[in-house]
């Protein structure tokens, strides 16, 4: 890898169409593990993955365009497929001769359309609870009713989001910073991606990709999401675990992903 990361310093990635990327890099070790946030999240939710793995890997988290301290340039098309093309030229900019792409919710969607970019130089894709919708299988009517309410009520919609994906592990002060950070997002850039993002299927990704898939999903992974998963991805489940398990218990969720890297590389 010819890019320098400093284990103290962020650093500065770039889109595929050039618009400069909020990121943090640190450490130093093949394969370079990259993570991916979801919507309307941002980079610093895998900050306890990034300070324990790096201590053996390079790790990179960049906030995608729109999120976190990432701006939006002149993009007019928000999605899964623009989103895996960021990501792709990161890789790409870091000069990682293999990578692990590793993404929560949106991003493990962004990992894997990535992945069919990126070809022999990634190693495996890890989805961190990312069919808790079950991507690929929802009616264009369940779509637009979904979509609908964050367009009529964005803070609303995306409150009752965070709600329904939290579980008794998850400490109220951390559903509360999610519904504050995530409903700051700009409704330009958030509404386009998220009916992208509803109306994606995975089928693409599992039919061309050779790579190890492994998920780490929680306690709210619907059954028709499982059984379409089933064929193509293993499985390890964080049980009672709400949608974000590795800021709930960051300790034992690394634990469970270092096994998972283990078996990855």
């Amino acid at each position: 890898m010819s890019m320098s990361t400093d284990s103290s310093n962020p650093c500065t990635l770039l889109a595929h169409d050039g618009i400069p990327l909020a990121g943090d890099c640190r450490g130093r070790g093949e394969p370079l593990l990259l993570f991916v946030h979801g919507w309307t999240c941002r980079r610093s939710y895998w900050l306890p993955q990034l300070e324990y793995f790096s201590a053996a890997h390079t790790v990179v988290a960049p906030d995608l365009p729109g999120h976190g301290d990432s701006g939006m340039g002149s993009r007019s098309r928000w999605g899964v497929e623009s989103f895996a093309f960021d990501v792709a030229a990161c890789v790409g900019r870091l000069q990682a001769e293999k990578v692990i792409l590793i993404g929560h919710s949106m991003g493990g969607a962004v990992a894997m359309e990535a992945a069919r970019r990126l070809g022999a130089a990634v190693a495996g894709v890890v989805l961190v609870d990312t069919f808790v919708i079950d991507y690929g299988g929802l009616p264009p009517e369940t779509v637009q009713a979904i979509a609908a309410s964050f367009e009529a009520d964005f803070p609303t919609a995306m409150a009752a989001l965070v709600g329904q994906t939290a579980t008794a592990a998850t400490p109220p002060a951390l559903k509360d910073q999610l519904i504050r950070e995530m409903s700051a997002a700009d409704p330009a850039w958030a509404l386009p991606a998220w009916r992208d993002l509803l109306s994606w299927s995975p089928a693409a990704a599992f039919a061309e990709l050779r790579v190890p898939i492994h998920a780490i999903n929680g306690a709210l992974i619907p059954d028709s999401a499982r059984e379409r998963c089933a064929p193509f991805v293993t499985e390890t489940i964080i049980p009672g675990a709400g949608h974000f398990l590795q800021m709930e218990n960051p300790s034992n969720f690394n634990l469970v992903l270092e096994n998972v890297l283990a078996r990855l590389r």
